[in-house]
């Protein structure tokens, strides 16, 4: 990749990387369940999914998807699904979070880390969210080189994004874990959880209901 493309392409990363959306939702709502490890775990989830999606473009097989209705409806729902129970499962927490006292928050929120439910929860968000897909499609074609192998190049611009999607999004959990005493406290905790969790239903329910209008 020449120094130009190189530096075009991390110019593009970085602003998709600092636009708000579904990533950024998902690492403040676990920072704030188990602190910047679970924000941090969730991150590289995320951001490991970046590497799928980035083969599967330059393999064709997003292409396939697309001109496949029946696969990417079904992509698109399982993404819809996940999206709701996510959000469900923070308003649970957010319910759960009134009828309890929380004495010692920064003991009580480091027992709810766990590595891998983190990790899956990032990877799976990443994964299941076709506007990933359509964007990498969009997306990858303006940095590859056809005298070039468009795996390699496709993961290389993966793993560019991948880095700077890691230390904006670990950041950002160090950021919620300072202010984690704070939100620890059950009228909070209430909020932040009952927010996050409405955003990532609302977020499900969007992509459902314009799959539906589209038919």
């Amino acid at each position: 990749m020449e120094a130009h493309t190189f530096i075009t392409c991390l110019i593009a990363v970085t602003l998709l990387t600092l636009t708000p959306g579904l990533d950024t939702i998902l690492v403040i709502r676990n920072s704030g369940r188990g602190g910047w490890r679970d924000g941090a775990a969730s991150s590289l989830g995320i951001c490991s999914g970046l590497f799928v999606h980035a083969t599967v473009s330059a393999l064709g097989i997003s292409l396939i998807l697309l001109k496949t209705a029946w696969a990417f409806n079904g992509l698109k729902f399982a993404g819809a699904a996940y999206l709701i129970w996510l959000g469900v499962t923070s308003w649970k927490h957010a319910v759960h979070s009134t009828r309890c006292i929380f004495p010692d928050a920064l003991t009580g929120s480091e027992s709810e880390f766990r590595f891998m439910r983190s990790l899956r929860e990032g990877f799976l968000s990443n994964v299941l969210n076709p506007k990933t897909i359509i964007f990498y499609m969009a997306f990858l074609p303006q940095f590859i080189d056809p005298a070039g192998s468009p795996l390699m190049q496709s993961l290389l611009v993966a793993g560019l994004h991948f880095s700077v999607a890691m230390i904006y999004q670990c950041l950002l959990a160090s950021m919620v874990d300072r202010s984690r005493n704070w939100l620890q406290k059950p009228g909070i905790n209430r909020i932040f959880h009952g927010l996050t969790g409405s955003v990532m239903i609302m977020i499900g329910l969007k992509l459902v209901i314009g799959e539906l209008d589209h038919r």
